[in-house]
């Protein structure tokens, strides 16, 4: 890697560059055409957990309401465990609330068997209500 001062030498000229803040705190530059461009990284960050749809709905969340702290977390390498448990949070809120309100409104594995289509519609709408709470509670706030 090359600093800005060695690149300008080999461009033939005379002139001294003054050694810029990033240079001195370790940063290096590489050309590319005119330009230098400075050799930034982000660190790596391991991908053990896969994030989950409650994961990638607080992402898509961050990235439009809350930029900074997404970049800041980004470039951190910290995004991928925060969202991870952000999306263990919400999963199991929402199962923990689906069997509570199942458990309230009486809808049971006898319904189940006695009535299907009347147990489908009934969980149906629990889960609806469920991710409305969810949603709100953990993800979009």
């Amino acid at each position: 890697m090359k600093s800005a001062l060695e690149i300008k030498k080999t461009k033939g000229r005379n002139t001294q560059w003054k050694k810029t803040i990033f240079e001195e705190m370790g940063g290096t530059y590489r050309q590319v055409g005119d330009y230098l461009l400075p050799n930034i990284t982000v660190p790596a960050e391991e991908e053990i957990e896969p994030i989950g749809l409650w994961g990638k709905r607080h992402a898509r969340h961050l990235k439009e309401h809350y930029k900074v702290l997404y970049m800041n977390l980004l470039t951190s390498g910290k995004l991928h465990s925060y969202l991870a448990e952000v999306d263990k949070q919400a999963e199991d809120m929402f199962l923990r609330l689906v069997k509570e309100y199942a458990d309230r409104q009486d809808v049971t594995e006898q319904l189940k068997k006695d009535n299907p289509y009347e147990w489908i519609g009934r969980m149906n709408n629990i889960q609806a209500c469920v991710r409305e709470v969810v949603g709100t509670e953990l993800i979009y706030t």
